[in-house]
C-alpha cells in the first residue's frame, strides 16, 4: 500500500465550535488542554462528537446543497446560497457552499473540512492516552475518526478535484514552508481515500443497531461510501478528462488529472458496490416498505398497489433509522430551529390559527417534474401512451386517476398517468397531498387556499410543492411539531444504482444490471426495465435498454428520480460531464400569479441558471487561502 504522509499545520484554538457548546474543539499537542481532553472517556467522547459535528447539515435551508441544481428554486426574495450558486454568483473572493474554507449559513455555519480532518487526526493520535477505556473501544473510536477523515477528503475532492492529502498533523514547531501544503494528483487522492476507508473498515463494528449509537459509522457504512467514492473515480469527469484538464498542472508541471481513460475503474466500482450490497443484506438491511398503521383517510385507498408504493417511497426518506438507511446524520436540524429545510418546503395550512412553522417557498421546478416516469416506467417523451406534445394542456381528471388527483377537476395532462415516486414527491394544482395528519385537495392558483395570496414572498414560485422531505405527520403551526429525522447520507437504493451504472459501463447490459435496477423500480411500483422498454406498444425506442449507451441514459434518469432532492443531482450531473446540458438554461414553472385556468397553465421562466464550462466544474479556492499559501494552484478559470 502506498504510504501517505502529508500534513496540515495545527493552529491553537481559542473558542468552542460555533454556537454549539456541547462540542469541544481540538487543541494542539504539548498543551495542558490536550492532556485533559484525552484523560477520561467522557471528555474523549466529546472529541469524537466534534469529528462528527463537521458533517454538512443538508437539512438546513441555508446550508444544504439540495438547492445546487436545476431541481429546486425559490422566489428571488428568498434565495438560498444554493440557488445563488446555480445563478452564477460563485466567486473566488467569497465562495458559496465551499468546504475548503467553510461557509456562513443562517442557523449553523459549515466549518472548513480541513479543520475537521485536523481534529480527526488529533483524536487518532491521542485516543490511546485515555485511562478508562479498553483497547477494543479505543480501536473502534480511532477507526471512526479514520473513516471520517477519509470521508471529509472525499467531500473536498468532489468540489475541488486535486486537494492536499492530510494524513497527519504537523507539530506546532513546523517551519513556515512545511505548512504550505500542495495539492495532490486526483488519482492519488482517490487512492488515499479508498485505502483509508479500507483501514477503517477493518476495525469498525459490522453493523450498529443500538439506539444510543445510531448515526455512528460501522463497516457497512464504510463499504457503502467506498462504493460511491469509486463510482466517482470511474466517472467521465475524473476518469480520462483530457477535454477539460490536459493543461491543468502543478507548480512543477505535473498534471493534476490523469487524462487517460481506464475502464478497469468501473470494475473496481462495481465490485465495491456488490460488496456493500451483500454486507447490507447480510445484516438485515433492505429496501424500505411501509408497515405501520395506515391513516384512516387512506384505509380504503391503501388496498391499491399504487398507494402502497406511494407510502413506501414517502416514508423511506422520513421514517427514522429505517432498514434502508445505511448512514444518516444523527445531528439534524432540531425541532424548534427555524432554519430547517422542512419548514421552508412545508405547505401553509389556511385553516390553522398559526402557520409560522411552515413557510411554503421551496419549489420543485418543471424540469424535475418532467424527469419522473409515466406509470409505465418510461420517460414522458419515450412513452407512446403519454401525450407529450400536449403535456402542458389541461384536461378533466378522470375517475381512474382519483387516487392522486381530484376527480372532475381540471389540471395539466402532465400531472396524470405518472409513477408513484412523482405523486410521493410533488404536490400540484388539483392534486392530493397527505400532510398535517390529513389529506388535502390542493388548489394552487392565485388567490386560492394553497396559491399565492396578495404579494407575499412565501409562495411556491413554480406552482409545485415539495413533499418528499416533509414528514407526513409534521404540522407547521409550530416548529416543535415538525418531525425531525436523520438526513440520509447514503441508503441501500443508491448502492443498487451504483452497481447498475458501474457494471453497465464496464461490460454493457446484462441480467445482473437489470436486476439491480429492478430492485429499486419494484419498490417504487413501476414495471421492470425489460417490461417497460421491450413493449413496442409503450416504448418509442423499443429495446433501448439492450445497448450500453441506451442503458446508460436509463440508469442516469433512474438515479435522478430515485435520489431527487437529496443533494446528489448537482454532483452526479457534474461527474457525468452534463452540466452544460442541465444547468445552463432558465428553470420554469406555471404562471402562479394568474387565477384563470388557461393563464395559470402557461409555462414561464422563474429563475436563471448559469454554468460556465469548464470553469464551474470545480469550486474556486478562496483567494485568501491562495495568498497565505503560495504553493496552492487555483482551479482553472478562477
Amino acid at each position: 500500500m502506498k504510504s501517505y504522509k502529508k500534513y496540515l499545520f495545527v493552529i491553537p484554538i481559542l473558542a468552542l465550535l460555533g454556537a454549539c457548546s456541547d462540542y469541544l474543539d481540538i487543541v494542539p499537542d504539548k498543551t495542558q488542554e490536550i492532556d485533559l481532553l484525552f484523560e477520561r472517556k467522557e471528555a474523549a467522547y466529546k472529541a469524537l462528537s466534534t469529528c462528527y459535528h463537521y458533517l454538512p447539515q443538508q437539512d438546513g435551508v441555508y446550508s444544504t446543497h439540495a438547492f445546487a441544481s436545476d431541481a429546486l428554486t425559490t422566489p428571488i426574495a428568498q434565495e438560498t446560497p444554493g440557488v445563488e450558486l446555480m445563478r452564477g454568483k460563485q466567486s473566488a473572493s467569497n465562495p458559496l457552499l465551499g468546504f475548503w474554507s467553510g461557509y456562513y449559513a443562517h442557523g449553523r455555519s459549515q466549518e472548513s473540512l480541513f479543520k475537521a480532518i485536523r481534529d480527526c487526526n488529533t483524536l487518532i493520535d491521542n485516543i490511546d492516552l485515555v485511562k478508562d477505556m479498553n483497547d477494543t473501544e479505543k480501536q473502534q473510536w480511532k477507526a471512526e475518526a479514520v473513516f471520517l477523515k477519509a470521508y471529509y477528503h472525499f467531500l473536498l475532492l468532489k468540489q475541488y478535484g486535486p486537494i492536499p492529502i492530510v494524513d497527519e498533523n504537523l507539530p506546532i514547531s513546523a517551519s513556515v514552508e512545511a505548512v504550505r501544503v500542495k495539492r495532490e494528483k486526483v488519482d492519488d487522492v482517490f487512492e488515499y481515500i479508498v485505502a483509508t476507508m479500507d483501514a477503517a473498515a477493518a476495525d469498525l463494528p459490522e453493523h450498529i443497531t443500538s439506539d444510543n449509537n445510531l448515526g455512528r459509522v460501522d463497516r457497512i457504512t464504510a463499504l457503502a461510501v467506498k462504493s460511491r467514492v469509486l463510482l466517482y473515480a470511474a466517472s467521465p469527469f475524473f476518469n480520462g478528462n483530457s477535454e477539460f484538464y490536459e493543461t491543468f498542472v502543478d507548480g512543477d508541471g505535473n498534471k493534476f488529472f490523469n487524462t487517460t481513460y481506464d475502464n478497469e475503474k468501473w470494475k473496481r466500482a462495481a465490485d465495491a458496490a456488490k460488496a456493500a450490497i451483500d454486507a447490507a443484506l447480510g445484516n438485515g438491511l433492505g429496501l424500505y416498505t411501509y408497515s405501520d398503521i395506515v391513516p384512516n383517510f387512506d384505509s380504503t385507498a391503501y388496498r391499491n398497489d399504487e398507494v402502497k408504493a406511494l407510502y413506501n417511497y414517502r416514508y423511506m426518506f422520513t421514517d427514522k433509522w429505517n432498514k434502508e438507511l445505511i448512514w444518516g446524520n444523527s445531528d439534524p436540524v432540531n425541532n424548534g430551529d427555524w432554519w430547517t429545510l422542512q419548514a421552508a418546503a412545508m405547505m401553509i395550512n389556511p385553516d390553522a390559527s398559526s402557520s409560522y412553522g411552515a413557510w411554503q417557498w421551496v419549489s420543485p421546478t418543471l424540469q424535475i417534474v418532467e424527469t419522473y416516469y409515466t406509470k409505465n416506467g418510461l420517460p414522458i417523451d419515450e412513452d407512446l401512451t403519454f401525450n407529450y406534445d400536449r403535456r402542458y394542456g389541461v384536461t378533466v381528471v378522470p375517475a381512474d386517476d382519483n387516487l392522486h388527483a381530484q376527480e372532475g377537476e381540471v389540471t395539466a395532462r402532465l400531472h396524470l398517468n405518472r409513477e408513484p415516486r412523482f405523486y410521493s414527491s410533488i404536490g400540484f394544482d388539483r392534486g392530493i397531498y397527505r400532510t398535517w395528519g390529513t389529506k388535502w385537495d390542493l388548489e394552487m392558483r392565485k388567490g386560492e387556499k394553497n396559491g399565492r395570496r396578495a404579494n407575499t414572498n412565501d409562495y411556491v414560485i413554480t406552482g409545485y410543492v415539495l413533499k418528499k422531505i416533509c414528514h407526513p405527520a409534521s404540522e407547521g403551526d409550530d416548529y416543535n411539531k415538525l418531525i425531525a429525522y436523520p438526513w440520509p447520507i447514503i441508503r441501500l437504493a443508491e448502492l443498487y444504482l451504483n452497481y447498475a451504472e458501474a457494471l453497465n459501463e464496464y461490460s454493457g447490459p446484462s441480467d445482473v444490471v437489470y436486476e439491480a435496477l429492478n430492485a429499486v423500480r419494484q419498490r417504487s411500483g413501476i414495471p421492470n426495465v425489460e417490461e417497460s422498454w421491450s413493449n413496442a406498444a409503450w416504448a418509442i425506442t423499443p429495446n433501448k435498454h439492450k445497448t450500453k449507451e441506451g442503458l446508460r441514459e436509463i440508469i442516469q434518469q433512474e438515479r435522478m428520480i430515485e435520489l431527487a432532492f437529496e443533494g446528489q443531482r448537482y454532483y452526479d450531473v457534474r461527474r457525468w460531464k452534463k452540466a452544460a446540458e442541465y444547468f445552463n438554461k432558465p428553470v420554469t414553472g406555471w404562471s402562479v400569479d394568474e387565477s384563470a385556468i388557461n393563464k395559470f397553465y402557461t409555462v414561464k421562466n422563474v429563475g436563471q441558471r448559469a454554468f460556465l464550462t469548464p470553469r464551474d466544474y470545480l469550486f474556486p479556492i478562496k483567494l485568501d487561502e491562495i495568498i497565505v499559501n503560495s504553493n496552492l494552484v487555483q482551479n482553472p478559470g478562477w
